[in-house]
This record gives C-alpha cells, structure tokens and sequence, in this order.
C-alpha cells in the first residue's frame, strides 16, 4: 500500500512544472546547454522570449525566462553569442507576456 501512495505523489502531484524556464546567462559557450543570439525582429526568431519578475511565472517551455541569480538555481545555462550562425536558438525579446512563445517548433527540445 506504501508503495502505491508513492507513486500517486510521484506521478500526479506534480512539485515544478517539469520543462521550467527558470534560466541563467554563463560567462563561457562550453559552460552553457544552449548557444543563444538575439535577433531585432521578431520574424526573424525561433523563440519569442518574454522575461519575468518572479520563476513562479516561468510556466513551461511556453517563452517565459526567469534569470537566476546562480547557475544551480537555473533549469538551463544559456550562453548569449555574437553572432547568429553560432547560435544553436534566436530569440527575440518581447514586451508583453501574451507574445511568448515557440515560432519554430523543431527547436522546442533545446528548452526542454
């Protein structure tokens, strides 16, 4: 019975929302899970990213950033470089929560 109750709280009391976007900016590209250019426009983007106050908003792999303060903290280590080629994902940051979002679905798995 024990282990029944177990795997009802493993499986259907969720703790953090599993994809999280709680995210922190390394110094170094090795250091990083994704490589990350931001782009001007928002046509020309595969993320629409929308930064918010508080990693409680930072609902799923949905385009809503959290920076944390430490790298331990962060579900991803992203790396901002100079240029688009190098980056393996390009965002644009966006003003409004309700503009986040995935442009380009074959780059969903890099956030996940």
């Amino acid at each position: 019975m024990k282990i029944l109750y177990a795997l009802v709280v493993l499986f259907f009391i969720p703790g953090k929302n599993l994809f999280a976007q709680d995210v922190f900016s390394v110094e170094y590209g090795y250091q990083a899970d994704v490589k990350v250019y931001v782009v001007e426009h928002d046509y020309q983007a595969d993320l629409l990213v929308y930064k918010v106050d508080h990693s409680y908003q930072a609902d799923g792999n949905q385009g809503k950033w959290y920076f944390t303060k430490h790298d331990y903290q962060a579900d991803k280590k992203i790396y901002f470089v100079d240029h688009d080629y190098q980056a393996d994902l390009l965002i644009c940051f966006v003003d409004n929560s309700y503009q986040a979002g995935w442009k380009e679905m074959g780059k969903y798995h890099l956030m996940e």
